[in-house]
């Protein structure tokens, strides 16, 4: 039922689209509406460059005969800046961000023509272009810019086919704008921040918004540590092949865009089989030398956000910063954050080619985790706890240093060095959630806590270069890039303090785990987009690593006997190549088909060889993972009131490593943690959204009225692996043929109603995703520690406004979760549960914002 009715919304949204065109026939009267994406700004990359001077692209456009040539449509591809010639044949594009463009010149009466634009900061460029005009008949055509109505705000977009120096034709790639999303911002909302993204999949069992956990296409949500989550490019997790979780993001007062690229990322960005995920900051303004930006949230238990930021330009040296503190009580018991963000960048323009920078962010925050609750303390109360002594902690700096060169009109390099030095540190009673957590007389305390500890220490140098050059009358692009990454980490795990406050010490004589581990990467990698004419791309790519895992220390020790089990030196390395393929096909200016293969990698994690100190086992003869990703599809717009993006994918993953429920001989069940064969995940992701006023033909006096559909089928199963297990002392063989993938629900769907006029808007969002399990087994009835089990199907309603006034001043405000759903994401076998994680009931948030 709530597959069908979301398909049926869906294909209610784009079923006009057909009604939208009229196709040109050899008719004198018959028209053509040409249109950009409705999808908003584009042309903007993790290697692009927003501090830079804005600059200029204008023209011409003449017959062979040097006579003016009157309604040509001349666009960038994949932005929203189009403009049609006037009389005398000229057409103008101002404030442009820097970057390259390609320039597509189109009308029937002429044939299409195409070349490739390289625009530096200050620069204006002015060209003469000469066109064939068609020899036989041709029908008269009418062109518009879907530039969006007063009003009208689009938060989708996509990347250019190259932005910055890195290539995106013929790849899946969203662009979200923060400032064209009503979402409690404060609190990083995933739920509604990614609504517009078909498929991404996100763990709502933090209400603080501290860690954002994101996934598509049945890949784990977990810390988001599927993709390559970098902040302005560089990468900002623990550890890329060691442990890649998504500990920090930037508040989202701070995030200007989101970029995703699907698993076609896996070439220019590492193997992750779940593509790039880039938050962009806010840039100094260039207009001015100080800029000022204050946003302050209040809400439901004790939620209290501020956000301030500074910023400008002075000559060739700009500058931004911000500072953001929030914290709260927490929705349930016994959970309450405190989070402090900062953030500096100055940048120097040396001269017209050579622009260097230097960022520097830190992140800290404590935050008392309510830990996990069992079937019936769900059903009887999702806000309690009996968990109060879990603290969790982590402190993150992240140095990165820029540089951006052009070479010539044509070609371009950028330099990123960055670094992290931080901390993740957690301690916390983490027995079954069936075993309280009391007072111990005899030990006159509380029970020992477990104390888990890491220390990161990582330095990467990433280089690369962008050219376009000329082959048999087109403009190609080549991306070519090389990396070097080091990452160390330190993990130690014993008994924590019978204390009950955030406390790190240990009452053993020292940590019973004490392991190091490190990472060395290198990489090259090159992709082409080869035009092969004004409307077709093809873009072959190829990216070699080579990875060197190390590993030594001690696993476990024994006080009493002084005995201790170690890991003796270990060095593991390999070298591999993945290749991909991009395609995409024109349509129309507005309209094209794409398609993409590209090959993923995952080697074993940290993580996956050290298992948390509960109930965990692990296999200790993982396997590396290997696979791979396909994407199909049609996007596009219709003027200024359709845009769509419908696509079918298919993600191949070998030797998957997954959870299999067992049992001990005293019958109790535990996780065990192995290679699982291979999983296949298919499915449909679709987007698409409407503006009815536009589409009924009145203009922004009455302000804007759209709907939006986000909707993706997901069908993630395990192949042939046979597993063989002893219960009751009998051998039994079971095979995981055709059961689903852990945390991949068969179907998510976000639906959003939004009216606006002049400068207040309101925003509806309804959300659905359904069933998933949490073990390979497909446990559905729940063990007893509610570790296992089945994640029952939910939907959830977010309400938002905001208004803006005296042209500086903001005042929004929303309800989460508006009619009090009681619903879980999550089901941990460690920390911070074990046991069922609730997802945060109704809350709600006011904010009021100025920005001078």
């Amino acid at each position: 039922m709530r597959c069908s009715t979301s398909l049926l919304i869906f294909l209610t949204v784009i079923g006009l689209l057909p009604f939208g065109l009229t196709i040109a026939q050899p008719l004198a009267s018959a028209k053509m509406e040409i249109a950009m994406p409705a999808t908003g700004l584009i042309n903007h990359g993790p290697e692009a460059d927003d501090t830079q001077e804005k600059g200029a692209f204008g023209g011409v456009v003449l017959n062979k005969d040097k006579q003016p040539l009157e309604g040509i449509a001349v666009y960038l591809k994949g932005t929203n800046y189009t403009y049609v010639t006037n009389a005398d044949g000229t057409f103008s594009f101002a404030n442009l961000p820097s970057g390259t463009y390609w320039v597509v010149f189109a009308s029937i009466n002429v044939k299409p023509s195409s070349k490739v634009l390289t625009l530096l900061g200050g620069q204006s460029i002015s060209w003469q272009v000469i066109l064939a005009e068609r020899s036989h008949e041709v029908v008269s055509i009418e062109v518009t810019s879907n530039r969006s109505r007063p009003g009208t705000r689009h938060a989708l977009g996509q990347l250019a086919d190259t932005v910055g120096t890195a290539v995106y034709a013929g790849k899946k790639t969203e662009v979200l704008q923060l400032s064209d999303i009503d979402a409690n911002l404060a609190t990083n909302n995933a739920r509604q921040i990614f609504a517009k993204v078909p498929g991404v999949h996100s763990w709502e069992s933090d209400g603080s918004g501290v860690q954002v956990g994101v996934s598509t296409r049945g890949l784990s949500p977990n810390r988001s540590w599927e993709f390559n989550v970098r902040q302005n490019g560089y990468d900002i997790s623990s550890d890329l092949f060691g442990y890649p979780e998504a500990y920090f993001n930037p508040p989202m007062e701070a995030v200007e865009r989101i970029e995703l690229v699907r698993g076609s990322a896996s070439l220019q960005y590492g193997p992750q089989f779940g593509g790039l995920l880039n938050y962009v900051t806010k840039q100094a303004p260039k207009d001015k030398k100080l800029g000022f930006e204050s946003v302050n949230t209040v809400g439901a238990y004790g939620l209290l956000n501020t956000h301030n930021a500074i910023g400008g330009t002075n000559g060739r040296w700009s500058y931004y910063g911000y500072a953001n503190q929030r914290m709260g009580e927490g929705w349930r018991k016994n959970s309450r954050s405190n989070i402090t963000n900062t953030m500096g960048q100055v940048a120097y323009q040396v001269n017209d080619k050579l622009r260097i920078g230097l960022d520097l962010t830190y992140m800290t925050y404590i935050n008392q985790q309510p830990g996990g609750l069992t079937e019936a303390q769900f059903a009887q109360d999702p806000q309690q706890s009996n968990r109060a002594r879990n603290w969790f902690n982590i402190n993150w700096l992240v140095p990165a240093l820029t540089a951006d060169y052009t070479v010539s009109s044509r070609t371009k390099i950028s330099v990123k060095a960055y670094g992290l030095v931080g901390q993740r540190n957690s301690v916390g009673y983490t027995a079954a959630i069936t075993v309280p957590d009391t007072f111990n007389v005899a030990a006159k305390g509380f029970n020992a806590r477990t104390i888990d500890r890491d220390w990161y220490s990582n330095v990467g140098v990433e280089a690369r270069l962008l050219t376009n050059y000329d082959l048999l009358g087109q403009t190609h692009s080549l991306a070519t890039g090389i990396k070097y990454y080091r990452g160390n980490t330190r993990r130690v795990q014993g008994a924590g303090s019978r204390l009950s406050d955030f406390d790190l010490g240990v009452t053993t004589p020292d940590y019973s785990r004490d392991l190091q581990f490190g990472i060395t990467n290198f990489a090259a990698f090159a992709e082409n987009v080869f035009r092969l004419s004004t409307s077709t791309t093809i873009t072959p790519g190829i990216r070699v690593e080579r990875i060197t895992n190390t590993g030594s220390g001690r696993l476990s020790r024994n006080f009493a006997t002084g005995v201790d089990q170690s890991i003796n030196d270990d060095s593991k390395t390999r070298t591999f190549v993945l290749a991909g393929l991009g395609l995409e096909q024109r349509l129309l200016p507005s309209i094209s088909l794409y398609a993409n293969a590209s090959q993923a990698y995952r080697p074993v994690l940290f993580s996956d060889v050290t298992p948390p100190s509960t109930t965990d086992v692990i296999d200790a003869n993982l396997k590396d993972a290997t696979g791979y990703n396909l994407d199909a599809g049609l996007r596009g717009s219709v003027s200024n009131w359709l845009s769509w993006d419908v696509s079918y994918y298919y993600l191949n993953y070998a030797n998957r490593i997954g959870n299999l429920a067992q049992l001990n001989d005293n019958g109790s069940s535990y996780v065990f943690r192995t290679n699982l064969g291979t999983t296949t995940s298919t499915g449909l992701e679709a987007y698409g959204e409407i503006d009815f006023l536009a589409l009924a033909g009145q203009d922004a006096t009455l302000g804007n009225l759209s709907a939006f559909a986000s909707v993706a089928s997901i069908d993630a199963r395990y192949q042939d692996y046979k597993i063989t297990s002893v219960v009751a002392g009998a051998v039994t063989e079971t095979n995981l043929k055709g059961n689903r993938v852990e945390n991949a629900p068969n179907y998510i769907g976000r639906y959003g109603l939004r009216y606006s006029y002049h400068t207040v808007s309101v925003t509806w969002q309804f959300s659905q995703v359904s069933s998933q399990f949490t073990d390979a087994t497909n446990t559905q009835k729940a063990n007893a520690a509610a570790t296992i089990g089945e994640i029952p199907a939910y939907s959830v309603q977010d309400l938002s406004a905001s208004y803006q006034f005296l042209a500086s001043y903001s005042l929004k405000a929303g309800v989460n979760n508006l009619t009090d759903a009681k619903y879980f994401t999550r089901r941990s076998g460690g920390y911070p549960g074990p046991g069922i994680l609730p997802a945060d009931g109704r809350t709600w948030y006011v904010t009021f914002g100025i920005k001078l």
